[in-house]
């Protein structure tokens, strides 16, 4: 990332602050490797925001001259990015409009490293009486200098250019009319001050203070440092900071490792760990004002929604939990001084598409979760489970770590714990991802939907019946897949939806609802297939149809099913429940009416128990923290959400993209298996084995 830029000069680390009470790091060979790691992640950033332009994210044609080799990166990162910038240039956006009257503005940006933010603004001509600090340390300030010089397309943008050595650190700089950069350490604020002054920094003159992901890898009290002299310094002046937070949840935890295997350690969010610290922070250090997004906000609230339908049609997506989560883990901050400034802060709409809610969480002690004894690994994403048998599950699908699941697993309870049984699969092939799974009476399943890619789903519905082989002889469970040729109209090839099986008139049907396609961003259409006849019946079907969704949950119940959450349109998270309810000709949609009212999640799982809906996981935008259970009864619609405790589970336990079974007849054992996923940047993360959650002693709750 782009605090790459603080690798610490050997001449300087040796020497203090002169002007504050901070004490400068001893230089050291490891102090050297750390900053040396740091200044890595100022490459793969630049590489990052060139693919994401290049992909259409957004319009920059400068970044390419500022790297050696352009890549692709994914999806997931190329949005990553794209948001970051987005945040940015509207911050920047802002300040220039509330500046417009004023003759003398600056961007100080600290900890610049290769960003094109001069080239590009210059480009659109946007710099009227702007002028461009970029401060970062020296070396990092020599190497852009040289890129700059031996680039013309770089060079023609600075026509009055010059070259200056800085005589105290020997560092290279360019100074021009209006972009100016600087090799100085931003923690010492007297020579800083001298710097910039010599430069041309005027200091009493409207000053935007640009941070993205810089302060961060210091020491929390350089960090604080810096704000607190910018406080000082900029009497009329907006601070935009771009920064981390959320460190102790699951994909805090994996984010905070991966910096650490970089040896680049994220220290601010420790002590300033969500936005309200952050907000705090920068009263305290002297700013007046202060406003604090997490990314989910700003895309959601400061985005048109014609610039979203616009994005998310750039290329094929479907990572929206890590998409979600990533956001959640990012911040935009805008910290004002003075009147003039005070009107460039972020400025959230009168009513949040995505308000913030406290759960209703149970004064009942958390549920523990433990891994399961004797179980065998199972890493993967999109799996589909199904109980064949008492004691024996099956799993088919999903995306593990050496790429899509081609083959069939088999889960056996034997005397010393669950083991993965051998399988013989015979039949046709179903190689996919989110596909659904549901158990017949009598034994096998039905599987349907799923896909291969995001360009790939498929409608096809298979047939699963098995052999439990003989025990004696210790041959493999016998499983057999027979594409089901079926008549009438069936649903388009989907994924992400749902199949429920009902009875109705002493027939069986499976029940498709929701999910998405290459083309449908979500699909709120129902579908009944008879299994006897294996035909696509037509049914009638009332009340108010539940809104488009997919990665929602249905569980059979009162001779019908009840669907809760799921993710909406325009990617909102939906909190609601609707009973589809058998009636004389047909069934009705009723609304389950909760309270109080659960926070809105997918990607989650759910169980029927007696008349309480167990909600297992998932992911939310609107809480802190991560979802536990919500228990919702059926009949009265209360709500309560109870804590998981995952103390026990030694790796972060990410409860989403996983499926769930009820071990016994009374609901009071569920296994969750699978789950995890790509956490943007910081590497794939799945969780290593199946985990058991014991729900007895909340299953006896008068709710």
């Amino acid at each position: 990332m782009r605090c790459s830029r603080f690798r610490f000069c050997a001449s300087l680390l040796f020497q203090q602050a002169a002007s504050t009470c901070v004490q400068m790091p001893v230089n050291s060979r490891r102090e050297r490797g750390k900053d040396a790691a740091v200044q890595g992640t100022n490459d793969s950033s630049v590489v990052s925001k060139v693919s994401t332009a290049a992909q259409g994210y957004f319009h920059d044609d400068f970044l390419k001259h500022l790297v050696c080799k352009v890549s692709r990166r994914a999806p997931l990162i190329n949005r990553g990015y794209y948001v970051r910038w987005k945040a940015v240039d509207h911050c920047v956006k802002q300040f220039f409009h509330a500046t417009k009257s004023c003759s003398r503005r600056q961007i100080l940006s600290l900890g610049a490293g290769f960003d094109s933010l001069y080239f590009r603004l210059h480009a659109e001509g946007a710099l009227g009486g702007v002028t461009v600090f970029e401060v970062d340390f020296p070396e990092v300030a020599r190497r852009k200098a040289a890129l700059i010089n031996s680039n013309t397309c770089l060079k023609d943008a600075l026509p009055d250019w010059e070259t200056v050595s800085n005589q105290q650190t020997n560092a290279a700089f360019i100074r021009s009319d209006y972009y100016n950069l600087i090799g100085v350490d931003v923690r010492k604020e007297q020579e800083v001050e001298v710097t910039l002054s010599g430069a041309g920094l005027q200091w009493d003159a409207p000053t935007l203070v640009l941070s993205e992901v810089v302060l961060t890898y210091m020491e929390t009290q350089w960090s604080d440092a810096v704000i607190g002299w910018a406080a000082r310094l900029l009497p009329q002046s907006v601070f935009v900071m771009y920064e981390q937070i959320h460190p102790d949840d699951p994909f805090g935890r994996v984010m905070q490792n991966h910096f650490l295997k970089l040896n680049s350690t994220i220290h601010a969010l420790k002590q300033y760990p969500d936005t309200v610290a952050q907000t705090q922070r920068f009263i305290q250090k002297g700013w007046e004002k202060c406003v604090c997004l997490d990314m989910n906000q700003f895309y959601f609230d400061l985005l048109l929604e014609d610039e979203k339908q616009r994005v998310e049609g750039l290329e094929p997506f479907d990572e929206f939990e890590e998409w979600n989560q990533k956001c959640s883990h990012y911040f935009i901050l805008t910290a004002s001084k003075g009147s003039v400034t005070n009107q460039a802060l972020l400025t959230l709409p009168k009513v949040s598409s995505i308000p913030h809610m406290t759960p209703q969480w149970s004064e009942h002690p958390p549920l523990v979760i433990q891994a399961m004894c004797g179980s065998p690994s199972i890493e993967a994403v999109g799996m589909a489970s199904a109980v064949l048998a008492p004691g024996i599950i099956l799993l088919t699908g999903g995306c593990g770590r050496s790429g899509r699941d081609t083959a069939a697993r088999v889960l056996t309870k034997e005397k010393d714990g669950w083991k993965c049984a051998c399988v013989e699969a015979h039949g046709d092939k179903v190689v996919s991802l989110y596909q659904t799974l549901t158990s017949i009476p009598g034994g096998g399943a039905v599987l349907f939907g799923g896909r291969t890619s995001p360009l790939n789903p498929t409608g096809s519905v298979v047939w699963v019946t098995f052999d439990p082989g003989n025990e004696q002889s210790q041959s493999a469970v016998q499983l057999s897949f027979k594409n089901m040729v079926c008549t009438g109209t069936g649903p388009k090839p989907r994924w992400r939806h749902t199949s429920t099986l009902i009875s109705y008139k002493d027939k069986t049907f499976l029940f498709v609802f929701g999910g998405r396609t290459e083309k449908d961003p979500v699909l709120g259409d129902a579908h009944f297939l008879c299994l006897e006849d294996k035909h696509w019946t037509e049914m009638t079907v009332i009340g108010a149809v539940p809104e488009a969704r997919h990665s929602h949950s249905a569980c059979p119940y009162g001779g019908g099913l009840v669907i809760f959450g799921g993710l909406g349109k325009g990617g909102r998270p939906l909190g609601d429940a609707f009973y589809l309810r058998p009636t004389s000709s047909g069934f009705c949609w009723e609304t389950k009416n909760l309270h109080p009212p659960p926070v809105p999640r997918y990607s989650h799982s759910a169980h029927v128990i007696n008349v309480k809906l167990v909600v297992v996981g998932g992911v939310w935008l609107q809480a802190d923290g991560v979802p536990g259970v919500a228990l919702i009864n059926l009949s009265t619609g209360s709500c309560v959400e109870i804590q998981l405790d995952t103390s026990s589970v030694p790796w972060p336990l990410m409860l989403h993209s996983f499926c769930s079974e009820l071990l016994d007849s009374e609901g009071s054992e569920m296994v969750l298996i699978g789950g995890g996923g790509n956490c943007f940047s910081f590497g794939t993360h799945l969780n290593l084995y199946p985990v058991t959650l014991h729900l007895r002693p909340i299953l006896c709750y008068p709710y």
